[in-house]
Formats: C-alpha cells, structure tokens, sequence
C-alpha cells in the first residue's frame, strides 16, 4: 500500500500557494496554479502573470478626439430659458391692449430701421391661437435638449437664432409684405439640423423626413395662415450650420467652425441688406 502523504508530497503546487496541490497549468508559461489564481483564456486557463502581461501588451485606443458633439451639458438650459421666455412674453401679450407684440414682430417694411425684429419676432406668438405657441414650445421641448445636450450651449444658441434668423430672411425675399410672429423657423432649423447630422452618421432619418414634410405641407393648405417662408429659411438655415458642425468637429477645427458660422450669418445679412435696398429702391 502507497503512503497518502508521500504522494502529497511529490503533488505540485501553485506558483502562488505552496499549500496548494494542483495540476492545472498556465497555458502560456507552463506553471501551476490554483483554481483561485486562474484566468479563463480563449483556450485553457493563464496566470495572474501571464494575464497582466497579455493586457500590457495590447494596443490601447488613443482617447477620441474631443468632438462638438461631446461637450454639452446635462441640463438643457438654453431650451428651458427659451420656452420660458415665450410663455412670459405671450402671457404679456395677452394683456388687454398691450403693445408688446407691435413691440416684437418682423414686419419687413421695418427691416432698415428696426432689424433686430428679424429675431425678436422668434420670441412672440399669435394672440389669436393658443395652439400656436403650444405646438411651439412643445416641439422645443422635443428637439431642444436633444440638440443643446449634443451641440453645447453656445452652438445650440448659434443654430437657434441662425435658424430663426434664416426664417426672417426667407420672408423678406419671398413676402416682403407679410408681418411675422413665433418660434417656427428656428425650430425647423433644428428639424433641418438633425436630419443633416443624423443622415451623415448613418441614423436612419426616413421618420423624420417623414415629418418635416407633413409640416411644410401644411404652410400652404388655404386658410391656415402661417408663414411657410419662415419654415423653408429656418430648415435651410439650420441644415447649413449643422454641416459645418460636421465638418468641423475636432478641436483642432474649432476657429474654423467659428469662422464658417459667423460666415453663415453674415450672408444672411448681406442678402438682408440687399433684398431691402431692393425693396426700397
């Protein structure tokens, strides 16, 4: 009869715990470890050793670059500020022979004397339709923090007001007659920007499409009087600026991101002054 003790010990051991006996082996470097120590592999088991070292040996990915799309904030705060804004500025409105919306229109006649209406009338809405600044408000409140918490604060107020602005233009060339109040054009930018971005990084935009089309198409049904030159400049507006964003979104490019959207808005300003100066010629 064998004796037990003597073949413990001549058993091995792990590497790691003498008081171990084992028969399982590193698969790389051959030692002998303990169930405790082992690693599962593709195939067999490794060392704590073996493991540490395949890890050090990988090529790990350079952190990505810094994007435009990667540095917004949490909280949407420019959307909320907005919408609140309108509801304090259409609450005053509402008050019984209150100026505030002759105050804010875009009425382009008005242009050279008062250009800053091509964007306060964004902020304004219509005192005969409560649905008006609803369906407004409502849809910021969809796209806003979508857009803010991707783009940034200050990019999201660039495309906002670039967009809105876009709209004002849009009816300056195509109803140069036509008094303007509400939030629709900027907002159709940001439609026009999500479809951009999210064509150009392989989402699937057809819902969306979708979409935009159904509320163009309803600017020019008879008797719904809204402004569909203010939808079409918004929506090219703020496609425009969302592919600069594309374009332009490494940190190394943010200048020439700057430069492109400040560019953006100074044609819009140069077609501004040369459609009035048309008008009044």
């Amino acid at each position: 009869m064998s004796d037990p003790s003597g073949a413990r010990a001549s058993a091995p051991v792990c590497y790691r715990h003498p008081d171990r006996p084992t028969y399982i082996r590193c698969q790389r470097c051959d030692r002998t470890i303990c169930p405790q120590c082992q690693t599962q592999a593709a195939v067999g088991v490794q060392c704590p050793e073996c493991v540490r070292e395949g890890q050090a040996g990988i090529r790990r990915p350079k952190p990505a670059v810094v994007t435009a799309f990667r540095r917004g904030s949490s909280v949407p705060v420019v959307t909320y500020s907005i919408i609140a804004l309108c509801v304090v500025i259409w609450g005053l409105q509402m008050i019984p022979g209150s100026p505030v919306t002759q105050w804010l229109l875009y009425y382009p006649p008005f242009t050279g004397a008062q250009p800053w209406r091509m964007l306060t009338a964004l902020f304004v809405h219509s005192q005969g339709s409560f649905f008006h600044i609803v369906f407004n408000m409502f849809s910021l409140f969809i796209l806003g923090p979508i857009l803010e918490r991707s783009l940034g604060r200050w990019r999201f107020i660039a495309l906002y007001l670039i967009s809105g602005f876009g709209g004002s233009v849009a009816v300056l060339l195509i109803s140069p007659t036509t008094p303007v109040v509400g939030a629709s054009g900027a907002i159709f930018g940001l439609l026009g920007a999500i479809f951009i971005i999210q064509r150009k990084l392989g989402g699937n935009t057809t819902q969306l499409l979708v979409v935009i089309g159904l509320n163009l198409a309803i600017g020019f049904l008879p008797g719904t009087n809204i402004a569909w030159e203010a939808h079409v400049g918004g929506l090219v507006a703020g496609a425009a600026v969302a592919l600069v964003y594309l374009r332009t979104r490494r940190r190394d490019q943010q200048r020439r991101q700057a430069l492109l959207v400040a560019g953006i808005a100074l044609a819009l300003i140069v077609i501004t002054v040369i459609r009035f100066a048309m008008l009044v010629a």
